[in-house]
């Protein structure tokens, strides 16, 4: 599905570039990679912040099947995390992108890499000190190849902390070596719930359905034209929404929500709903 990566972080952030020098040291030859018809990626270092469209260089990424932003995370709770999410703004766009455009992701590529990124961190003792977490589709850059963020958070502390930069090297280099899209998983956008996805986490790790955005309860109320964006910027043929029920707000904001996705013969399951 995807053949060539670029690995995108930014100079001035320290997280971007501590998982960047970890994953450097697996890099093989591109060209001894693309002759044995095995993916490869490149790494491409900004002068500035990735968040803001214009600091990148588009016609660079345009050539890549697929990019992956790394990058550090902040948090007003200081939470240590790890985390991987897609780009976009559901609403305003103080944070880089555009007004009420979401970049393009893959609901599998988001899931397999997340899946890897959990157990990783078990299996490397960091799950005592860090939480795995999807993050809602929050702000920019806007770009027009399937992307996503993973992230280390959330103070200078964690962006420095090479353990966590190596697990997400790590992480990387095994998602884009064993990717492959399995016909088996339902593909799903989620609605509802807070920033960081407790529900929705649940469902990526212990369930058969993949998701890619995520529009939480804190823009609502809910439009028709974020369900459209959300499935349009889904680089699968999306089967339902899942709603986090209980954090979809008052009952007001969920009847409203159900006749949108009514209105737009859009399937859906509540959470709860799911086979875990």
């Amino acid at each position: 599905m995807y053949s060539k990566y670029l690995i995108v972080a930014s100079k001035k952030d320290k997280a971007g570039i501590n998982i960047t020098t970890q994953l450097s040291q697996f890099r093989e030859n591109p060209l001894l990679s693309s002759m044995k018809d095995k993916p490869n990626f490149d790494f491409y270092l900004v002068e500035d912040e990735i968040i803001y469209t214009k600091n990148l260089d588009l016609e660079k990424i345009n050539k890549y099947d697929f990019i992956i932003f790394a990058s550090k995370h902040k948090s007003e709770k200081n939470e240590k995390t790890l985390s991987v999410h897609a780009p976009g703004n559901w609403r305003s766009a103080e944070l880089g992108g555009e007004s009420r455009k979401v970049s393009r992701t893959s609901a599998l590529f988001q899931k397999y890499i997340f899946e890897i990124l959990n157990k990783n961190t078990k299996s490397s003792g960091l799950a005592e000190k860090y939480k795995v977490t999807l993050e809602c589709t929050h702000h920019g850059p806007l770009i027009d190849k399937p992307c996503l963020f993973i992230e280390i958070g959330s103070t200078e502390t964690e962006w420095q902390d090479r353990r966590a930069g190596f697990i997400l090297a790590k992480t990387i280099l095994e998602a884009i070596q064993e990717f492959k899209p399995n016909p088996y998983n339902e593909v799903a956008i989620g609605i509802g719930g807070p920033h960081y996805c407790p529900n929705f986490n649940k469902i990526q790790l212990s369930s058969n359905v993949a998701i890619s955005h995520v529009i939480p309860n804190y823009v609502f109320p809910l439009t028709e034209e974020m369900v459209k964006e959300a499935i349009d910027k889904t680089d699968e043929e999306v089967d339902f929404a899942v709603l986090d029920w209980k954090g979809m707000g008052k009952a007001e904001q969920r009847k409203q929500a159900l006749k949108i996705l009514d209105r737009l013969y859009i399937n859906y399951k509540r959470t709860s709903e799911i086979n875990k």
